[in-house]
Formats: C-alpha cells, sequence, structure tokens
C-alpha cells in the first residue's frame, strides 16, 4: 500500500496545509480517508479529478468532511464526459443529510446521491476494493470511527478524531503504520473523549504494539514539536509528524 498525505492540519487549514486527507493506494484502486477544508484542491496534485474509486469519511465534522461539497460540484456538473457516475462514500449514518445541508442549494434533496454512492458505517469488517477494513466507533462528541485498513498482509490504521479509548488500541494492534491524531498538548487541553495528546498517541501506539506512528491533525495553534518529542518520551518505535505531501510505503 502506498499512503500519501493530503492534509493533515487539525480543526482548520493551516498556511502549509489541508485539513485531514489521506489517500491510500493498491493495485491501481485510490482510496481517500477524509476530505477537510482545502483538500479537493490539494488531492489534484496526486490524482485526477475523476480518478478516485472510493472514499470514507470518519466523522462530519468540517474539517473531515467539508470539500466534498466541492468535490459534488466537480462530479456533478462536469460537462466533458458527462455527469460521472456515483463514487462509494462510507460515512456515519446522516451523511448524504449533512453534506446537502451543508451545500445548502442541491438541485434537489437526492441530489449528493446522484453522484455519492452512499453506505453507513458501523463497527466491523467489510471490503473497499482490494482492501479488507475493520471499522470501530472512537470516543468523540459526533459518531465517529477510526479505520483499519490490510492488504498484502500489510496495515494502516487511521484514529479519526478520538479520545483515549480501547476500541483504538484494537484497531492499532500491530499495525504497521499508524496515523493517529494528537491535536491537544499534554499539561494544557484535558478534555476527556475529544481529542489526543501527543503523548496518549505514544501511549496508545504502545499498547498497541504499532510499529510506526505518524501524528497528524495538529492544528495551527498547537506547537507540533511539543507533541513529538512527548510521544517520543512514551513510544520506542520510529515517530515522526505528518505532513502534506509525504508518502509512505506501507
Amino acid at each position: 500500500m502506498k499512503l500519501t498525505v493530503v492534509g493533515c492540519s487539525g480543526s482548520f487549514p493551516s498556511a502549509e496545509s489541508a485539513c485531514s486527507s489521506y489517500l491510500v493506494e493498491a493495485d491501481g484502486f485510490r482510496l481517500l480517508l477524509d476530505m477537510g477544508n482545502g483538500a479537493l484542491g490539494e488531492l489534484q496534485r496526486h490524482c485526477g479529478l475523476y480518478d478516485l474509486d472510493a472514499i470514507f469519511l470518519s466523522h462530519l465534522h468540517a474539517d473531515h468532511c467539508i470539500d466534498m461539497c466541492a468535490y459534488f460540484v466537480a462530479r456533478y456538473y462536469r460537462h466533458e464526459g458527462g455527469r460521472c457516475d456515483p463514487i462509494p462514500v462510507y460515512g456515519p449514518e446522516g451523511t448524504e443529510q449533512r453534506l446537502t445541508t451543508a451545500y445548502a442549494d442541491t438541485p434537489s434533496a437526492s441530489s449528493m446521491s446522484e453522484v455519492f454512492d452512499f453506505h453507513t458505517v458501523k463497527p466491523g469488517s467489510f471490503e473497499i476494493g482490494p482492501f479488507s477494513v475493520h471499522t470501530e466507533k472512537v470516543s468523540h462528541p459526533v459518531e465517529a470511527y477510526g479505520i483499519r485498513v490490510e492488504h498484502g498482509g500489510r496495515s494502516l490504521t487511521y484514529s479519526g478524531d478520538t479520545g483515549v479509548c480501547d476500541s483504538l488500541d484494537e484497531l492499532a494492534r500491530d499495525t504497521d503504520l499508524f496515523l493517529c491524531e494528537a491535536a491537544f498538548t499534554h499539561g494544557k487541553e484535558s478534555i476527556p473523549d475529544l481529542h489526543l495528546n501527543g503523548r496518549e498517541a505514544g501511549q496508545t501506539a504502545a499498547r498497541a504494539g504499532a510499529r510506526r506512528l505518524v501524528l497528524t491533525h495538529i492544528p495551527p495553534w498547537t506547537d507540533p514539536q511539543a507533541n513529538l518529542v512527548d510521544a517520543r518520551e512514551v513510544f520506542a518505535g520510529p515517530v515522526e509528524l505528518a505532513a502534506p505531501r509525504a508518502t509512505y510505503e506501507i
């Protein structure tokens, strides 16, 4: 599998990065994990507008899904080649309604479903193209899911947005690459069931026996180097910060 960081800023885009969005590729299949603010523009550096094969939305906060509204425009109103066939979109219950409400002026109440084939995510295992995936609900104020993607005996786990929880530990068990949010700063913010800090991300990786940790979803007001130091203090494996356009072979 190949992972490309399309965007990794948390809460809102930074001057350097779009919000959360990660491209996973294998066997010519392209799966996008989240499409937050600014992600659609950056995505076009890595693949064509119509080259995605499926999209997974971890939850329905704007910094993880709002560019789906712009992507609707690109797919619905395409003139050359005609309107796109529906692309599978996996998201929490109410994803279609959320995107329709956010767009606010679709031609009809069902227009989103003319270009997006919506599938409701629940905890469990299923296939997306060549990938075997497993999803679990994580701790966040809205319905939110972490996802484990497996292919060819290798695994990638993406936390989405979450506080400390057992389900994330299990998703990341022995994973080859753990892409984990670290929005908070240890000793500064302390709000349960919302976000992890760098230390908690490192502790989760250590408990899970993850082989590699990549910290992501760090907002512009959080010092990423402090989170990196905190994670390295509690996790003995390789740790680094996600960066836009970074790629990983898994």
